[in-house]
């Protein structure tokens, strides 16, 4: 007959930490990023930016809205 195991002996592992809540302000943030950045690449292609239309701003459009993805992955 088997043995039974001492529950002493079994692993348990440690409580995960709780989170804090994040600001209110940190939402409107986020959507404030992917908006900017959207906004932007929509202005370089009616041509209304100052300069013209340039991959800068196409770049900097796409950062603004990858920033905006990763702050909303931290987001609690």
């Amino acid at each position: 007959m088997p043995r039974s195991k001492s529950k002493r002996r079994r692993y348990t592992p440690p409580p995960r930490k709780k989170h804090k809540p994040s600001p209110k302000w940190f939402g409107a943030l986020i959507l404030g990023t992917f908006a900017l950045g959207v906004i932007m690449i929509v202005l370089n292609y009616l041509g209304t930016v100052p300069g013209g239309t340039k991959s800068g701003y196409l770049i900097g459009g796409l950062g603004l809205i990858a920033a905006g993805f990763l702050m909303s992955t931290q987001w609690h």
